[in-house]
């Protein structure tokens, strides 16, 4: 298989047919904004690493993790451990449809994911240091 230059394709589900210029355009844009929103969840899975290891307690004990100390209100970092699953879920997800998309061979959706992840990359990181 070869990349190709083209304004039909078929993306990731039957009902997703692309026949036009238009069609092929508003394909891109969707590939790049699933693209940037990747990249987007990445950052935010390590905003929240840092947060959770913020949130262990200092004694990594079976009886300092399972009861809160003075003035906590549990066990946070358990809830941090939560989020970071879910967005992982979600980047995992993005990502195979991301791929799966590129896996059409179309140039078009090729550069739409390059482009995206570059853009996303560039306006997210930015915001790594101040979480």
């Amino acid at each position: 298989m070869t990349f190709y230059f083209s304004d039909t394709v078929v993306l990731l589900f039957d009902f997703w047919n692309v026949h036009s210029p238009t069609g092929m355009a508003l394909s891109v844009l969707v590939i790049l904004l699933l693209s940037v929103l990747y990249e987007a969840i990445k950052m935010g899975k390590a905003v929240l690493l840092r947060r959770a290891l913020l949130a262990l307690p200092r004694s990594l004990s079976q009886e300092a993790l399972a009861e809160p100390q003075e003035g906590d209100s549990g066990p946070t970092w358990f809830w941090f451990h939560v989020a970071q699953t879910l967005f992982h879920v979600l980047q995992v997800v993005l990502g195979y449809m991301v791929m799966l998309a590129v896996m059409s061979y179309n140039a078009w959706i090729f550069l739409g994911a390059i482009v995206g992840s570059t853009l996303g990359y560039f306006l997210v990181y930015p915001l790594l240091g101040r979480g």
